[in-house]
């Protein structure tokens, strides 16, 4: 059976040039970073020039990057860290949004438990948090705003430069998730008003399980992780060398070719819905998030009287890889937070499918799999 994997917000198929820059460090290199002598100078070599690689290409010092073990990690380091370094300043109301990652979510309600305050903001029908919210919910006492760049079940992008410079101008810290949103939006930390930003390498055709923190000089921050002094004290840990290699090359190639990648994600994203379109009928898909300010990736969308759970089994069993919504909810039979918070019809959000595209697919794959799915559709209706 040919098989199309339709899943790339999940996690991306490893680049070939990524895998080949991994199995030379796993290969070649067999010290540890913070050993003194020659094994140890040329892991801690490899190690600096990974992190100046990535700097440059987001914008920031060296010394600002953090290395992590992936996007989860990053945002709980981001919250947890300047949440208590501004408690000690009588800093202790956090604001978010209802549409972000339970990475983020989670840790504000694990923080809420140890006696933070935390606003939680509403969204708009296409996902997208006003400022004016945000600016309206800063208290004397708020301390940090974190808000996402991109969202990873509907692809809406935040108006994060405009949060940022409120945040800014009541001198609050603020956190951005850029876990979704990095190699398919150009991110420059010179320019963005931004304190802490989250990465992660398997996003954009890097290794799972390696992830960075961007956090500035400027701001207070404390460990999550205590033990050695890695990472300028900041991320007790040894360093993984091969993925940290990895991630620097995944960013070097999706920026290289981020313009001509969003040319093409677009064609098949809307040639996807297109065919989604004639196959379902007028009026029966009903695409869910912002219809310009999106990741050209992702498309979540609704089959109007075909329940979720029917819909991905049976492109399953086609062999379409497709999604509810986040993986890191996979199992759960709850419907998408997100969609909660844009407030959709039940019906939408009972029949709501993601479907990412990525390296590997092709228009053609488009063109095949709209015929798996004409064939499904023909099988649920009888």
């Amino acid at each position: 059976m040919v098989r199309y994997y339709f899943d790339h917000a999940a996690s991306t198929p490893i680049h070939p040039e990524v895998a080949q820059t991994m199995l030379e460090v796993y290969t070649t290199v067999s010290g540890n970073a913070s050993s003194l002598h020659s094994y140890g100078r040329s892991a801690r070599q490899l190690l600096n020039q990974s992190r100046d690689s990535i700097a440059n290409r987001i914008g920031c010092m060296s010394s600002e990057l953090i290395f992590t073990s992936g996007g989860t990690e990053s945002d709980n380091t981001a919250l947890v860290g300047t949440a208590k370094a501004m408690s000690k300043r009588g800093k202790t109301h956090i604001i978010t949004s209802a549409a972000e990652h339970h990475a983020v979510l989670h840790t504000c309600t694990a923080l809420m438990n140890e006696g933070f305050r935390l606003t939680v903001l509403p969204v708009d029908e296409y996902g997208i948090v006003s400022p004016g919210d945000v600016e309206a919910a800063i208290e004397p006492d708020t301390g940090l705003i974190s808000i996402m760049y991109a969202n990873n079940e509907t692809g809406t992008i935040q108006p994060i430069a405009e949060i940022g410079e409120i945040a800014h101008r009541h001198g609050i810290l603020f956190h951005v998730d850029a876990v979704q949103a990095l190699g398919s939006i150009p991110i420059d930390l010179k320019q963005l008003p931004v304190d802490l930003m989250s990465f992660s390498a398997h996003k954009l055709n890097g290794p799972q399980g390696v992830g960075a923190l961007y956090v500035s000089r400027q701001i207070p921050f404390e460990p999550l992780l205590h033990g050695g002094s890695q990472e300028r004290k900041r991320r007790a840990g040894t360093e993984n060398l091969a993925g940290i290699a990895g991630f620097a090359k995944a960013i070097e190639i999706s920026e290289n070719s981020m313009t001509e990648k969003k040319l093409f994600l677009d064609k098949l994203r809307l040639k996807w819905v297109e065919q989604m379109n004639r196959l379902m009928g007028a009026g029966r898909i009903v695409v869910n998030g912002h219809p310009k300010m999106q990741l050209p990736h992702i498309v979540n969308m609704s089959f109007i009287g075909i329940d979720t759970e029917t819909m991905l089994m049976n492109l399953d069993v086609e062999g379409i890889a497709a999604s509810s919504g986040s993986a890191c909810t996979a199992g759960s039979l709850e419907p998408s937070h997100v969609l909660i918070a844009m407030g959709i019809s039940q019906e939408r959000l009972n029949s709501a499918v993601r479907f990412s595209f990525g390296l590997g697919n092709t228009l053609e794959d488009i063109d095949q799999a709209a015929k798996k799915v004409e064939t499904i559709l023909g099988r649920i209706r009888k």
